[in-house]
């Protein structure tokens, strides 16, 4: 059993060791503070893409459905849905007469590929038609201005809410509420703005515009169109009861023969998990892969400038046992010091990670204006700091164990003689 005197000795030695050497323990901490920076920035990239899809999920709505023709997240196979009947306009209020349970049920009618014009500019994006309720969810919340009424929906009257995008492209100077614009070649008056919903997983939403179903009728007519049926539970609690209400209402709406595969999808934010999923696992696998590499290359420095030092100090092992030392002290102390190095390095490096991530996060927001990167820390989280630093104790542990070990093992005697 050691004794607390023995191991602040071997701190102490360890210690002076490293200060009578110190540029060559900077210099072979180099693989240490690369593998320890890419640990913490692997950390912080799959927390911040964790941050990110929260967000995402948080303001498209965690209780809501869609159903619709189509899988959105690519599931199953395209020819068997590319066959299925089109969701009809009947059906959509069909389903929104009899379900009970749901907070919300809205139908959606969608031109993919529709044009909006201000003067000389012209974008396309998918304009959504829809009804006033669709404006109390997540997905219609308004950062300016405000969302068509009921009155507006029942007369088809010609007002429009911009999507983040189209309005940043359309008004860069964000003035665009109280103008006029074109859809399809009829005027639309502007009236709102929703707040900035997709972020890098789903910016493609922020690319569409909302009017009332009778408007949208009148421009672009319902024939031959698949419409949606957004779906507000109310509570995410209530997503299974609601979903199951809905598949079955939906089912004997379409004339589903009892035993037979849903002639349509059912879409929510989860079914983009994988899709999330596969990315972090990309992102932990090329990390741990530099990082394995860097801490290799870094264990194998540490190692053999641990040899060098124990050679160097064959005498100083011989007197230390030749006076009392146990083998357990000396190994202790080459351990402390291999352990020193990592966590030295370890030190080093987390500042450096932190203005990598600090300044990687300046540049995506402020020249490359990504707003999503917004939703990601500036900061190293705490738990990546212990990580960091418990990485690198290990490491040096590793690292030290066979020099140590054959220090440990020296017979005093040849130590003594040694030149």
């Amino acid at each position: 059993m050691l004794r607390p005197s023995e191991i602040a000795e071997s701190f102490r030695i360890a210690t002076s060791a490293l200060r009578v050497n110190l540029m060559r323990s900077i210099l072979t901490m180099g693989g240490v503070v690369v593998g320890i920076v890419l640990v913490v920035v692997m950390g912080w990239t799959i927390k911040g893409l964790d941050a990110v899809w929260e967000r995402t999920i948080g303001i498209i709505g965690r209780d809501m459905l869609y159903m619709d023709k189509w899988n959105w997240a690519g599931g199953g196979n395209w020819r068997d849905a590319e066959a299925r009947k089109d969701i009809t306009e009947r059906q959509a209020w069909l389903l929104a007469e009899r379900m009970e349970s749901a907070e919300y049920v809205m139908p959606l009618a969608r031109s993919w590929n529709g044009s909006v014009t201000l003067g000389n500019k012209q974008i396309m994006c998918s304009v959504q038609g829809t009804t006033q309720s669709y404006g109390n969810t997540p997905a219609g919340t308004t950062e300016q201005g405000r969302w068509f009424t009921g009155s507006e929906a029942l007369q088809g009257s010609h007002v429009v809410v911009l999507g983040h995008g189209v309005n940043r492209t359309l008004f860069p100077d964000n003035d665009g509420v109280g103008k006029t614009i074109k859809i399809g070649g009829i005027p639309y008056t502007v009236i709102g703005v929703v707040e900035k919903r997709g972020f890098i997983f789903m910016d493609f939403i922020d690319n569409q515009v909302f009017i009332s179903l009778n408007a949208f009728k009148s421009t672009f007519g319902f024939f031959g169109r698949s419409f949606s049926i957004a779906i507000k539970a109310g509570n995410e609690k209530l997503l299974d009861i609601v979903r199951d209400e809905a598949r079955g209402y939906l089912r004997e709406i379409r004339n589903v023969p009892p035993g037979k595969d849903d002639d349509f999808s059912i879409n929510e934010m989860q079914a983009f998990d994988a899709q999330v999923t596969t990315i972090r696992i990309v992102i932990w696998m090329v990390g741990i892969g530099l990082t394995v590499l860097a801490f290799i290359v870094g264990s194998i420095g540490i190692m053999n400038i641990m040899f060098v030092s124990v050679t160097e100090r064959t005498k100083e092992i011989g007197i230390r046992k030749a006076i009392g030392a146990r083998r357990s002290s000396v190994l202790l102390q080459f351990l402390i010091e291999s352990s020193m190095i990592c966590l030295l390095g370890a030190l080093i490096a987390l500042p450096i990670a932190q203005i990598l991530v600090g300044s990687a996060r300046w540049v995506a927001i402020g020249p490359l204006k990504q707003e999503w990167v917004s939703a990601v820390s500036p900061f190293i989280q705490v738990d990546l700091l212990f990580i960091a630093i418990a990485v690198s104790v290990v490491v040096g542990l590793l690292a030290g164990f066979l020099p140590a070990l054959r220090a440990s093992r020296l017979d005093p005697v040849e130590c003594l003689r040694f030149e």
